[in-house]
């Protein structure tokens, strides 16, 4: 039936000029068409449309037979694959090739991996062909055809191992090469300026490779040529930066962005779309990391340079490595982001819920202190004491305090910020309770034992006759300001604590049942329910806490008094 409609309208046809083909023409063949596909009469649908009569009407409408030929190329063991081959070449060949490009991105569209991974394979060769065909007029069908073909890509899982890189298990390396040699020729069009709309079919390609940038390349981790030698996806990574490169995209331009004065690019994209933050992150990642086209890039650039540039593509590690120890000059805390990374780090440090990532987090964290020159140092210690609200980020600055303090009394490193006038200010800053005698002093334990460290090590390190760091002309406010209401806090966490203490094992005495679960305030504070002796257990050890306090705090006072009176 459906073969005899699909003879009938095409003798039909025959007749007419192919401006004359009425939509029920379209419609009948369509339909007929497909159904003779479906039902196995491919050889029968060959013969027709190779018939050399039938050429205008395989020319308008043979088109509309790509949905059911795609399909039994895609399964591949059909019995009437090598005629439904035979249309398909033939009809690349003779339809029309915007009416062709419409009819293959149509058959893109999947959800399955497996079958994205297929059509792909299958399509991109036929689009390449059909695109070329276009000749100047196929920029903007280029840009369309990138995209759907990018957003098709996006839906393949990652390999995440060596070996499944290897075995190719999701078919994206595959995926990967065959779009590099599909956009190729494009590629070569503009290198050779062999079209009028050069400027727009390179926005499209930019677009392409800003997009492959951030997915993909941003999620998946390369391998090093040591873990694997041949790797289709750092080839892909490394063809991608070759296009940006061919199209007149300069990649130390692109990965110094953010300081760099932007090229003026006339076009209908916005800077922010031309060039997406997430894709110059993925690409500096390439270059300064995996070193991808590293030979590409001016040595000229100083270090410090690099790492501003880097800062917001968080490859701050990466950058801080090659800066010199105490060369990063005070200005530079001016710039905002050398103010947001280590915020940023002091996040990692105090709520990431990985402890390596903690321990990382500290690590590149003072390695930045250690990159600062002393101004610099001293500004950044200021700042975070002012802004990190943790008691255990202060108290670590306030070591790094301490240890600045001591290579500046070293003979021959004296310098102005860690001794004298300006060392006060900080020092005030460091030797004060945030909320005066009514501190919670188990909370702000990591800060006020390395503030009495400090001042221990300031009573014993200068001598009252050198005075360099000021302290013992300082020394009457810090004991106003913090040693006087740190004995009163003390005392009166003490008895707060030992009050609490005798409560509590009252309590035990009086339940009947050992084990029972106690509930113990502490100020306005309700203890996690635990047993009794848990409950005595954390008493025990806050009255601890208060006593180590204490015996710093008198040692203080005695070696205040011996220095005074040599």
């Amino acid at each position: 039936m459906a073969l005899e409609q699909l003879s009938d309208v095409v003798q039909r046809c025959q007749a007419l000029p192919d401006d004359s083909y009425t939509a029920e023409d379209h419609d009948v063949f369509t339909i007929a068409g497909r159904t003779c596909i479906e039902e196995g009469n491919s050889a029968q649908v060959l013969s027709i449309i190779l018939d050399e009569k039938n050429q205008d009407i395989v020319r308008c409408m043979g088109w509309n037979l790509l949905p059911p030929l795609i399909q039994v190329l895609l399964k591949k063991e059909d019995k009437n694959l090598p005629q439904c081959l035979a249309i398909f070449n033939h009809l690349l060949k003779t339809c029309r090739p915007k009416e062709l490009l419409i009819g293959l991105l149509e058959q893109l569209e999947h959800d399955d991996p497996d079958t994205i991974a297929e059509s792909l394979h299958l399509l991109l060769n036929p689009l390449q062909k059909v695109l070329l065909c276009l000749g100047s007029r196929k920029a903007s069908s280029l840009g369309m055809t990138l995209a759907s073909v990018l957003d098709q890509v996006a839906k393949l899982p990652l390999p995440h191992t060596k070996e499944q890189e290897e075995d190719d298990v999701f078919s994206l390396c595959r995926c990967c090469t065959d779009l590099i040699a599909f956009v190729r020729p494009f590629v070569l069009e503009v290198r050779q300026n062999l079209m009028e709309s050069r400027l727009t079919q390179c926005l499209f390609l930019l677009c392409s490779c800003m997009k492959t940038l951030s997915h993909p390349l941003l999620e998946v981790q390369l391998k090093d040529p040591d873990t694997l030698a041949v790797s289709p996806l750092r080839d892909f990574a490394t063809e991608i930066l070759n296009t940006l490169s061919a199209i007149g995209e300069s990649l130390s331009s692109l990965v110094y962005q953010p300081l760099l004065k932007r090229k003026q690019v006339p076009g209908f994209l916005e800077e922010e779309v031309r060039y997406p933050k997430e894709s110059l992150a993925s690409l500096a990642h390439l270059v300064f990391v995996h070193h991808l086209a590293a030979d590409t890039f001016p040595s000229v650039f100083s270090p410090v340079f690099c790492l501003r540039c880097n800062m917001e593509h968080e490859l701050y590690e990466k950058s801080l490595v090659r800066v010199p120890d105490c060369s990063l000059p005070a200005d530079l805390l001016e710039i905002k982001t050398f103010l947001t990374v280590p915020q940023n780090l002091v996040k990692v440090m105090t709520m990431c819920p990985r402890h390596d990532l903690r321990t990382r987090g500290l690590k590149v964290f003072q390695q930045s202190i250690d990159k600062f020159n002393t101004e610099a140092k001293y500004n950044f210690f200021r700042y975070m004491l002012t802004t990190s609200n943790h008691s255990g980020v202060e108290g670590y600055v306030i070591k790094n305090i301490k240890n600045q303090i001591d290579v500046a009394l070293q003979p021959g490193n004296s310098n102005t910020w860690f001794e004298g006038v300006h060392l006060l200010p900080l020092l005030r800053k460091v030797l004060i309770l945030p909320d005066g005698p009514e501190t919670d002093l188990l909370q702000y334990l990591d800060r006020v034992m390395e503030s009495l460290n400090l001042l221990r090590y300031l009573v014993i390190r200068d001598k009252v006759t050198e005075n360099q760091t000021g302290i013992w002309t300082e020394l009457y406010k810090i004991e106003d300001t913090f040693m006087k209401p740190l004995r009163v806090g003390v005392n009166m966490s003490r008895a707060h604590y030992e009050r609490e203490l005798l409560n509590t094992m009252e309590a035990k005495k009086s339940k009947a049942k050992e084990g029972s679960m106690l509930s113990v305030s502490v100020g306005d504070e309700k203890l996690p329910n635990m047993t009794s002796e848990s409950q005595i257990q954390a008493l025990h050890s806050a009255l601890h806490t208060f006593d180590m306090i204490e015996s710093v705090l008198v040692r203080i006072e005695e070696l205040i008094d011996v220095r005074e009176n040599l």
